[in-house]
């Protein structure tokens, strides 16, 4: 489900059934890595709505959590924190941490909800039909990740 009207009257009736939150993680920069931060962000934002249809009625896809590349780690992990806590209160099991900023994976062993990194592909230059495949491929393996963390109890 996504985090529009509609759908969280859908999620209010369901509650009980929908124990997964993912949040992507959106690295927002002014600097000389600028683009790669764009890159980043649309490629992590084009793959949580495929993520999303694939999954519809098992788990809600948080707006982005954008954040600053150069906030510190306190301040990132402290804000991340907020978030993990507040969804754990609310009942969700599993909390996806959806990302293509390879800094996440140094501090993984410090956050509670599940880190799933995939590198970034260069989307800007490429045709629709190619990149919605390219989505596809990715949200693919993706699937089995969920399935075995969901097995797991992750």
């Amino acid at each position: 489900m996504k985090w529009i009207s509609q759908d969280i009257d859908m999620f209010l009736k369901e509650k009980q059934y929908v124990d997964t939150a993912v949040l992507p993680l959106l690295p927002v920069s002014f600097g000389d890595d600028i683009k790669q931060s764009v890159a980043m962000t649309e490629f992590i934002s084009l793959l949580s709505v495929q993520l999303e249809r694939q999954f519809r009625g098992r788990l809600i896809m948080l707006p982005g959590y954008a954040y600053l590349k150069s906030s510190g780690e306190d301040s990132l992990l402290s804000g991340l924190g907020q978030w993990e806590t507040e969804l754990r209160s609310q009942g969700f099991k599993h909390i996806f941490l959806l990302t293509s900023d390879s800094m996440w994976k140094t501090l993984e062993d410090r956050l509670e909800g599940g880190l799933i990194w995939l590198p970034s592909l260069p989307l800007e230059h490429m045709d629709e039909n190619y990149r919605n495949s390219i989505l596809d491929d990715q949200v693919k393996q993706l699937l089995n990740v969920f399935v075995q963390k969901w097995q797991n109890g992750e």
